[in-house]
């Protein structure tokens, strides 16, 4: 894959490089600031970006402005966003327009290589790969929507792993389900959060949408 990295802390954005690199993909250009970050994303155009969300020059939310600027002009570009703490409002900003291709991981995770790579190669596939604390901290909030409250708890563990952006097949393993058993909650999820198959979104996404608006 092509990748791009921004990441303003050189000891990260030097390791990220390296660690992308043994796994055979080729980080095409690097960023360290927000502005720098949307017009190296423009030009290169790669498979999958890796954007901090605080940047200079005011180490606020530049990462994050860049990345939501690219996908309006490049819809459906794929990105994971990195975060030092969990922020729900990123997540909901980014997943947003339905269409996927977009991960929010924290800095911590990068260090669990395998992981971390998975979520890229996800993200870059058009999935969504949330970090299992990002999802964790969501659930401990709880949740006040009629809709998620329709769901039983088998729904809830499905929909929370589908959050990650695990396959059925995946989620089936994890729960020691047929993924047969898996596509029934997915239907089931859908239909009580009221998400048709209109052709124009994934449904995956707006059921995590959902739920991120809802946690």
């Amino acid at each position: 894959m092509r990748i791009v990295v921004a990441e303003d802390l050189y000891l990260l954005r030097d390791g990220m490089v390296r660690l992308l690199e043994a796994y055979g993909h080729q980080v095409v250009a690097t960023a360290t600031t927000g502005p720098e970050t949307l017009d190296v994303l423009l030009t290169q155009r790669p498979d999958v970006a890796v954007v901090d969300v605080r940047m200079p020059p005011t180490q606020s939310d530049e990462g994050l402005r860049a990345a939501l600027e690219v996908r309006r002009r490049v819809p459906g570009l794929p990105i994971l966003i990195l975060s030092q703490h969990v922020e729900q409002l990123y997540a909901r900003e980014l997943l947003a327009d339905g269409t996927g291709g977009i991960g929010y991981f924290l800095k911590e995770s990068v260090f669990d290589a395998d992981q971390f790579v998975d979520a890229l190669e996800r993200v870059a596939g058009g999935g969504t790969a949330m970090d299992p604390a990002v999802i964790a901290k969501l659930l401990s909030s709880g949740s006040s929507n009629r809709r998620l409250e329709r769901l039983t708890e088998r729904e809830h563990d499905v929909l929370g792993l589908m959050a990650e952006g695990l396959s059925n097949q995946a989620i089936g393993q994890r729960l020691f389900l047929s993924e047969s058993a898996i596509s029934k909650h997915t239907t089931s999820i859908f239909g009580k959060l009221g998400i048709t198959d209109d052709g124009n979104n994934n449904r995956r996404v707006l059921a995590v949408l959902t739920y991120l608006n809802n946690a």
